[in-house]
């Protein structure tokens, strides 16, 4: 209870009771303040001084707000622990998964360098398998253009009528060479394009040099069937049928006989199979055509003095059958066989004064009359441009000249058809 009770107290006395005195009065009037608080419980005071009493009442407050936390804490624990769990399980379900799509992505990058690497290097395989073929087609062209190795085709200072002419194919060996890394790990300097880029470079170099190849092949191929065809043409224009020339064999050659068979069923080795037949063909109808008066028997231009006909005799001045061509010369020079053969005349005879006759087979006969000089005896195989004699002027002559006859099946031909027949095939070999 407060002062002002106290006093309140002291004022409401009963009316019987007895004044104070002066001293006590003033006792009462003049005391300081005071701030003690009375407490009643049961009959009983209690005095409190300001601070014990404001101590009880903090220390309530305290246990009061304790109580209250605790209470409430022990309430909802379970609750935020529950949530505390429950958020640090997504964490963590968060971050495994993370690590999850982490490791995938991983994976699936691995995966793929390893397939783009895989890729890549059959890709290089394929590139360097084509490269192998390529090499080993342009070994099988080489050997096909340069025969003169094996001996097989007789080296000459000039141009041969067989090598005359001959396509020249762009060069086929400069193939680019790429070499894979020693190992899978091997970086490639960076380029334009990255891998699939020099991929793509090789290819196109392996196609032009695939593109050159065929060329090469495909401009031989038709040089060959076409001097085929245009030798079988000649033959026939001078009444020679190819098949039944006789087969020239070479001299210092042989070995075992092996079938001639394409070295695979690609496209390129069946080419070439082919070229390689229509070549041996050309081959094989030169030399048969070496048995074929188609040569000039005198060197230089040839001037027909008197020719293939009906003419006034010379020494008569009447018409008669000229069996040959009179070509100018001067006397000693060179005589040539036309054609290879045997010789079957080499001698005096009548009007032709000194004569050489040639068979050829087939049926072909060639004849050199009027000669100065025999150089041949009988029997004797003479070769294509052999010299035979010299010009002259003996038996029915009027000067030197040479007089020269074709005969076929004994029967006298103008030698002009096999002459300009000749001269047609040596301006297209």
């Amino acid at each position: 209870m407060s002062q002002r009770s106290a006093a309140h107290r002291r004022h409401s006395s009963p009316p019987g009771a007895a004044a104070p005195t002066r001293g006590a009065a003033a006792a009462i009037a003049l005391p300081g303040p005071r701030t003690d608080y009375t407490l009643t419980h049961a009959g009983h005071q209690f005095r409190l001084g300001p601070i014990a009493f404001w101590i009880i009442v903090g220390t309530l407050v305290i246990m009061a707000g304790w109580t209250i936390i605790t209470a409430t804490y022990f309430a909802f624990r379970d609750d935020v622990l529950t949530r505390l769990i429950s958020r640090q399980a997504e964490m963590q379900y968060a971050y495994e998964d993370r690590i999850a799509e982490m490791r995938a992505q991983v994976d699936r990058v691995t995966s793929r360098q390893l397939l783009d690497q895989e890729q890549f290097e059959t890709k290089l395989d394929q590139v360097l398998r084509r490269q192998a073929t390529l090499e080993s087609q342009a070994s099988k062209l080489n050997g096909v253009m340069d025969t003169s190795i094996t001996g097989s085709v007789r080296h000459r200072s000039e141009t041969s009528i067989h090598d005359r002419g001959r396509p020249k194919p762009s060069p086929i060996s400069d193939i680019v060479r790429f070499k894979p890394p020693p190992a899978r790990e091997a970086s490639l300097a960076p380029t334009p394009g990255g891998l699939e880029g020099v991929l793509d470079r090789l290819h196109r170099s392996l196609d032009r040099v695939e593109a050159s190849q065929t060329a090469a092949i495909d401009s031989m191929e038709e040089h060959y069937d076409s001097r085929a065809r245009r030798m079988r043409e000649t033959l026939a224009a001078v009444g020679v049928n190819a098949a039944n020339l006789p087969h020239v064999k070479a001299q210092g050659v042989g070995g075992p006989f092996i079938p001639v068979k394409p070295a695979s069923n690609s496209p390129f080795d069946r080419q070439l199979y082919r070229m390689t037949v229509a070549r041996a063909q050309v081959e094989q109808l030169t030399q048969s055509l070496a048995v074929v008066p188609l040569r000039k028997p005198i060197v230089g231009e040839l001037e027909i003095s008197s020719g293939f006909g009906v003419r006034d005799d010379p020494f008569l001045g009447v018409p008669a059958m000229h069996t040959g061509d009179d070509f100018r010369a001067s006397a000693g020079d060179s005589v040539y066989a036309t054609a290879a053969g045997v010789v079957t005349v080499a001698s005096w005879s009548g009007g032709y004064g000194r004569m050489v006759e040639l068979h050829h087979g087939n049926g072909l006969v060639t004849r050199y009359g009027h000669l100065s000089q025999i150089l041949v005896r009988v029997g004797q195989k003479v070769n294509l441009g052999q010299v035979i004699g010299r010009v002259g002027s003996t038996g029915r002559a009027t000067g030197p000249h040479l007089h020269y006859e074709t005969r076929v099946d004994g029967e006298a031909v103008n030698p002009q058809k096999f002459l300009r027949a000749g001269a047609l095939l040596g301006a297209h070999s």
